[in-house]
């Protein structure tokens, strides 16, 4: 740790020591200055790894730090939910690793992190923490399996799904935009003032074919450098099932493990975008309760083929076993007034302005309207098809979106509540949005645009004893 902590802060460091070695003009002065900054990186790494611990005494686990002031914190072993075993690159070469412990009392964040351990001691807690803080009485037998089992392997050739999800593909703008902002954070020291930037964006602006190239380069970079990012975060992916738990390992550089305790999985939810859509792909996520930063933590599958993430699901979860309800045809008359009007009226008032004025741009922004208009309505059938809800007996779905459509399957023990909402514009459509509350994963899963029928109907048919108390027939008057 005394050589990963120094080498981790080296680039939030290397442009404040260039910065100095420039304003000092590479003096013997300012290289004295650059090493002092080295030497206190060292330092601080010295100070941190001799004042932390951790000790599991009893039934919690204890870290202590004493950098400045002394902490202790104590975590119930009861109350951890997961452990999350990932191995950067340099902890790798070191056969070191780091280990997070997820309470899901602490939002997004981690609740305690052991940076730094070695792989046996990591898998030693690892196994320690989550066999004891799971409790038999809540746990289900027929989800422990064998010791390990791996449920899928991701076959490599898989990967070449990735550009399709569209989570990576702004990756170039990304690193074209930080790029940017480093100069202007940093122009100064690296002798570029604002004078040349300025001179720069003129020069640009005065030969705008060559941003429209560079803007061009950045698009076709978009599937490549998106891709290969996917397959670097998602290499050799595997979900396996072990001692209880299901766990997720993944990564190329950075080797991730992480551990979601079955019996606490609430179900799962399957998402697609249009591309994956065409191409038969969806990405899988777990519907845990308690469990923090479940948008990367909970993730069960990358880009996989539908049928492939059915067959999973249904091992590691369990079935969907009835057909998805459709929604009154109200709710596609709304889907398509969203999606065609905004740009109808748009269209109309570029005309108008083409009209008066006869500037070409009002011929350009109407025409580009006119086509979204257009292809709204295939958009505004494809959301109005993507709409649907069910219960099969066991677990109940929500299905809503189109340029992300989202199908979420919940245990029935999960429902916590019921909400309805209903805007001025669906009270006057006789429509409704049904929300179930749910003690895992967002909180709450919604059935937009169902009718009043079935916004009453489906809480009773799935939550009957919830409602009896208020349906009892009245007792007949005596005499």
């Amino acid at each position: 740790m005394l050589l990963i902590d120094p080498v981790r802060m080296l680039p939030s460091l290397l442009l404040p020591l260039v910065g100095v070695l420039f304003v000092g003009g590479f003096s013997a002065r300012s290289y004295a200055w650059a090493a002092l900054g080295v030497a206190g990186t060292v330092v601080f790494a010295v100070v941190r790894w001799a004042t932390f611990t951790y000790e599991i005494a009893g039934d919690r686990l204890e870290t202590k730090r004493s950098l400045i002031s002394r902490s202790v914190r104590t975590i119930p072993l009861e109350r951890i939910r997961g452990v999350d075993v990932s191995t950067p690159p340099m902890h790798r070469l070191l056969g070191l690793a780091v280990l997070k412990i997820d309470t899901g009392a602490s939002g997004d964040d981690e609740e305690a992190e052991l940076d730094g351990v070695t792989l046996e001691e990591a898998e030693r807690l690892k196994s320690v923490l989550l066999r004891r803080s799971a409790r038999p009485e809540v746990h289900v037998p027929d989800m422990a399996g064998p010791q390990e089992r791996v449920i899928i392997g991701v076959p490599r050739r898989w990967l070449l799904y990735g550009p399709l999800s569209g989570a990576y593909l702004l990756t170039p703008f990304a690193l074209a935009g930080g790029a940017v902002g480093l100069v202007f954070q940093w122009g100064d020291e690296l002798g570029l003032d604002q004078d040349a930037a300025w001179s720069a964006g003129e020069w640009l602006w005065a030969h705008p074919y060559l941003l429209l190239v560079a803007v061009l380069l950045l698009v076709v970079a978009m599937p490549f450098v998106g891709g290969l990012m996917y397959a670097v975060f998602n290499w050799d992916f595997q979900l396996k099932r072990r001692d209880g738990y299901l766990v997720a390992e993944r990564g190329l550089i950075n080797r991730r493990s992480v551990s979601l305790e079955s019996a606490r999985v609430r179900g799962y939810e399957i998402v697609d975008g249009l591309a994956e859509r065409w191409a038969g792909v969806v990405r899988v996520w777990a519907i845990v309760t308690g469990l923090g930063d479940s948008e990367t933590r909970g993730q069960l599958l990358p880009d996989v083929p539908r049928p492939v993430a059915h067959q999973v699901t249904t091992d590691a979860i369990g079935p969907y076993r009835a057909p998805l309800r459709p929604h009154p045809p109200v709710a596609r008359n709304r889907r398509l007034f969203r999606a065609v009007v905004p740009w109808t009226a748009l269209a109309v008032a570029s005309a108008a302005a083409l009209w008066a004025t006869g500037l070409t741009l009002w011929w350009v922004l109407l025409v580009v309207t006119l086509l979204l208009a257009g292809a709204g309505v295939p958009l505004g059938l494809d959301r109005y098809a993507s709409l649907g809800h069910g219960y099969d007996g066991v677990r109940l779905a929500v299905r809503s979106g189109s340029l992300r459509r989202s199908l979420a399957v919940i245990e029935r023990r999960a429902v916590v509540g019921w909400r309805l909402r209903q805007t001025w514009f669906q009270r006057r459509a006789g429509v409704l949005t049904l929300i179930a509350g749910v003690g895992a994963g967002k909180g709450g899963y919604s059935a937009i645009d169902v009718s009043e029928a079935q916004g009453a109907g489906f809480p009773a048919e799935v939550t009957p004893e919830w409602l009896a108390p208020f349906l009892e027939p009245p007792t007949p008057p005596a005499g």
